[in-house]
């Protein structure tokens, strides 16, 4: 049996169930040995995150302590620089070997714009393209994007067959929760419990994140 990876990176500013449940369905819908929950440190795409790098990965380490099943892995927070996915998926193809299926998991609305990713056109040799379907979001039909999923969807099945080349659309259950719904709250004084993790909540408000 081919050992099969996941990744599933964002700035987690904060950490929130919606992602965890998300991590852990996508890992056992598509039997995959292990998922890595991946911050980055610089979001190319987005404004700098709220919390520090060192505060985001306190919240992640809080978060995961109960569930083994999900991994924290910071190699994008040790470059000091701008997260560029295809640096990371080099780093563990290099690390892993070409035999491991690593499958990279987002969002449709990121899959959307994924050709203003920087060297895009190289994810796919590098890893499978796990696309995760969002409520107000549809598959591009003309450009770029599309040609690529034109060439290279594939069934789940794709991710035991072969360590990368596919793209595969997922509809897990999505929990209707956000980030900035939480920072938002927070800033206004509500209380955003049941949201995320009782111990991520109280490390926030202990560090005093996203009052202002």
């Amino acid at each position: 049996m081919r050992k099969c990876l996941g990744i599933f990176g964002g700035t987690f500013d904060p950490i929130h169930l919606g992602h965890l449940r998300l991590a852990l369905e996508l890992k056992q819908q598509f039997s995959l040995d292990e998922m890595h929950l991946l911050p980055c440190y610089l979001p190319p795409h987005r404004v700098a995150p709220g919390a520090t790098a060192n505060q985001r990965v306190a919240m992640l380490r809080l978060a995961l302590q109960d569930c083994p099943q999900l991994q924290l892995d910071t190699r994008e927070l040790q470059r000091d620089r701008p997260s560029y996915t295809v640096d990371t998926l080099t780093e563990l193809r290099a690390q892993l070997g070409e035999q491991v299926s690593l499958s990279l998991c987002m969002g449709m609305d990121s899959f959307c714009t994924l050709d203003s990713w920087h060297e895009w056109s190289q994810l796919i040799r590098l890893a499978h393209i796990v696309v995760v379907e969002r409520p107000g979001y549809e598959l591009p039909v003309v450009g770029p994007v599309a040609e690529l999923l034109r060439r290279h969807r594939a069934g789940a099945d794709a991710i035991q067959a072969a360590a990368a080349g596919a793209v595969i659309i997922a509809a897990p259950r999505l929990l209707p929760v956000s980030a900035t719904e939480i920072r938002a709250q927070l800033k206004s004084g509500q209380s955003p419990q049941f949201l995320l993790p009782d111990a991520v909540l109280n490390y926030i408000h202990a560090q005093q994140l996203y009052c202002e």
